[in-house]
């Protein structure tokens, strides 16, 4: 049975922000595309799902993230261990996820082309007991949502790929959602996002002026 998420208050959105970035070269979390953090982007977004718990895992720079975050509706989840991979980020933000909730969606900081209506197809098509992870090519991913069924599992990822070996073995629903194909993983994709996002206030401008 299909159950209605989004501004239904049995979800939960984990934002997986404590990489590093060793390809990027900068901690993504902290990249400003139009006066805004990656980091505060991802916050907004959860936020229009109208989830009433949205948690936050930190690790690199875990303080100066959350200076930033403070005043919004989120708790900070510190994870000593995300030099390990996205599968300790997880386990640090499932550890924490309220159980009142149904289901957890999960969100990175680097799909910066995600946006509210992608989250709500998302997770409608999330049922009470099958997970629903986004089509990269041939593989399942984040952004995804978990029913509580799965929690405990997301509690034994190991490694650097994060959810998609529970995305696999649990045979999750695929959705196809291209915007998240887009992430942020090396300087030639910043300056390439830097560049669009140039040109796009440069026409908005000359549209004014």
């Amino acid at each position: 049975m299909r159950i209605p998420l989004g501004r239904q208050r049995s979800l939960a959105v984990l934002i997986l922000a404590a990489g590093g970035s060793r390809r990027l070269g900068r901690p993504k979390q902290f990249v400003q595309l139009m006066g805004a953090t990656l980091l505060a982007h991802s916050v907004d977004l959860a936020i229009s799902t109208g989830a009433p718990w949205i948690g936050v895992v930190t690790g690199h720079q875990a303080s100066r993230a959350k200076c930033a975050l403070r005043g919004r509706p989120v708790h900070c989840i510190r994870c000593p261990e995300w030099g390990s991979g996205l599968s300790a980020s997880l386990r640090a933000g499932a550890r924490r996820l309220p159980r009142n909730a149904t289901h957890v969606l999960v969100l990175t900081v680097d799909q910066w082309r995600v946006t509210p209506a992608d989250l709500v197809i998302l997770c409608k098509a999330a049922t009470r007991r099958s997970a629903v992870g986004t089509v990269h090519g041939e593989h399942l991913g984040i952004p995804a949502v978990f029913p509580r069924r799965y929690w405990p599992a997301l509690l034994t990822l190991t490694g650097d790929r994060g959810a998609q070996p529970l995305l696999r073995a649990t045979k999750a629903h695929g959705v196809q959602l291209p915007r998240a194909s887009h992430d942020l993983d090396t300087p030639l994709a910043l300056r390439t996002l830097q560049n669009e996002r140039y040109s796009t206030v440069r026409k908005i401008v000359t549209l004014r002026a």
